[in-house]
């Protein structure tokens, strides 16, 4: 799911079950998941649907809050 998408439904009041988890590929990194009714789930990618990684906690967090997610699980 693109950032424009989930900005998109989050202004339209879904409500997505948020995860960031390390990167399994490489574990310096994070992804964000997230969960929707029905078993849906979905990577965070960018416009050539490739998963965004971050560097570090500090780097997604804002991202995050940027597109309206409210509440976020991290695994560690």
């Amino acid at each position: 799911m693109t950032r424009a998408d989930v900005k998109r439904r989050t202004a339209e009041g879904v409500l997505f079950d948020t995860q960031i988890m390390a990167n399994p590929a490489n574990t310096a990194e994070w992804i964000v998941f997230f969960k929707k009714e029905a078993g849906r789930s979905f990577f965070l990618v960018d416009e050539t649907e490739q998963v965004e990684t971050f560097a570090s906690l500090d780097k997604v967090i804002p991202e995050l809050r940027l597109l309206g997610i409210k509440r976020v699980e991290v695994q560690l």
